[in-house]
């Protein structure tokens, strides 16, 4: 008869090895690698006063890692890009505290992965079990698992409400070689307001060095993280990625970090910083001088070349921003699911969320109407 696994409940990854943990998952998306996850942990991104601790629940035979899921307990929402503000506000209404709750996802990344690390679903139920029976056990109002990949929302059962929401990507066609080849594919309004928003960047004597982390030297990184301070300090938000971990990214992720810089007279004016995984570009945050187009050329069309250049399928440029649509970024469905405790709680969710979803589906539908591309494909594929 063969055991159950069982559950360790890990307050850092550092106590687990990474070829352990990257064994779990197929390595193709970034965002979950133990070098992506443990960097945050060790240079100081994450911090108990912005709401992560560490929680990361594991499953073991023996001293063998057999699943995972990144965790985290929080105090508060900051950085997680699923709100659920209101339902904090309604349990402090009914005296019910809300916070603490246990979070599955990538700490500041509203990027679609994997969250149930493991090598077969019969091993991603059972992680789901363990969850479920952490909240309890610990009190603990409820577990979220947000931005999990489509294979895995089968996973859920019922009592796992589902929210869903709309993200902006560019998905690669069959035939498109070149920008041209992309912008050929548009309606003529959208590509002449392209060609002149990239020509005023050109007109403004603007260069760019596209680099990847073993080729970004000390200025590159320093450079790229003074523009992600100057967007933070431009919102008024405190910005959690450090220079260390831009450092830590660089050397630990080499070919997968990938920044954009914007040069004028040779000095970096602006930068994206992306991370690239499978066949994908994955946007995370920019930041640069204030001049005309230049945060478009910078976070959009100089991904697009990227993408078209090293035979990248698709490019995902962050959360938001219906502006995206007009630059051929199309609406596509992103996923959360949320564990609630308390069963009257639970109910009266239930039906929030299905009010959510068809809410969001009218919205789809309404953004697919206005699709950039001449045969109106919906959903660039």
């Amino acid at each position: 008869m063969t055991l159950p696994p069982r559950l360790r409940v890990l307050p850092s990854l550092a106590q687990v090895e990474a070829a352990q943990w990257d064994a779990l998952h197929d390595r193709r998306n970034p965002f979950v690698s133990h070098a992506f996850l443990a960097g945050l942990e060790q240079h100081g991104c994450l911090r108990p006063e912005w709401g992560w601790q560490p929680r990361h629940l594991t499953l073991w035979h023996d001293d063998a890692l057999v699943a995972a899921v990144p965790g985290y307990l929080k105090e508060n929402s900051h950085g997680e890009f699923v709100f659920d503000h209101a339902w904090a506000n309604a349990y402090a209404r009914h005296g019910l505290d809300y916070f603490p709750k246990w979070l599955g996802a990538v700490p500041y990344s509203p990027v679609t992965g994997p969250r149930l690390l493991a090598g077969d679903d019969t091993r991603r139920r059972q992680l789901l079990q363990a969850i479920a029976g952490h909240v309890q056990e610990t009190g603990l109002s409820s577990a979220h698992v947000n931005f999990h990949s489509g294979p895995e929302d089968a996973l859920f059962d019922a009592e796992w409400l589902r929210r869903v929401d709309v993200q902006f990507q560019w998905q690669r066609r069959p035939g498109w070689r070149s920008f041209d080849d992309f912008l050929g594919a548009m309606d003529h309004k959208r590509r002449k307001n392209i060609r002149q928003e990239r020509a005023r960047v050109a007109r403004s004597g603007i260069d760019f060095r596209v680099v990847h982390g073993d080729e970004a030297t000390a200025g590159d990184l320093e450079a790229m993280h003074g523009f992600y301070l100057q967007t933070f300090a431009g919102y008024g938000n405190a910005p959690a990625l450090t220079l260390p971990f831009l450092r830590h990214l660089a050397s630990t992720m080499p070919r997968q970090l990938v920044l954009f810089l914007a040069l004028q007279d040779e000095r970096p004016i602006a930068g994206a910083l992306c991370l690239r995984g499978g066949d994908t570009l994955f946007g995370r945050y920019w930041g640069g001088v204030a001049l005309p187009g230049l945060h478009f050329e910078t976070c959009y069309y100089q991904g697009i070349e990227y993408c078209l250049r090293e035979g990248l399928q698709r490019f995902e440029p962050g959360a938001q921003g219906e502006h995206k649509l007009a630059r051929g970024f199309l609406p596509v469905p992103v996923r959360s699911r949320h564990w609630i405790a308390e069963p009257q709680f639970r109910q009266a969710l239930r039906g929030w969320c299905a009010r959510e979803e068809r809410d969001v589906a009218r919205y789809m539908q309404t953004l697919r109407q206005h699709s950039p591309f001449r045969d109106g494909d919906e959903d660039g594929t």
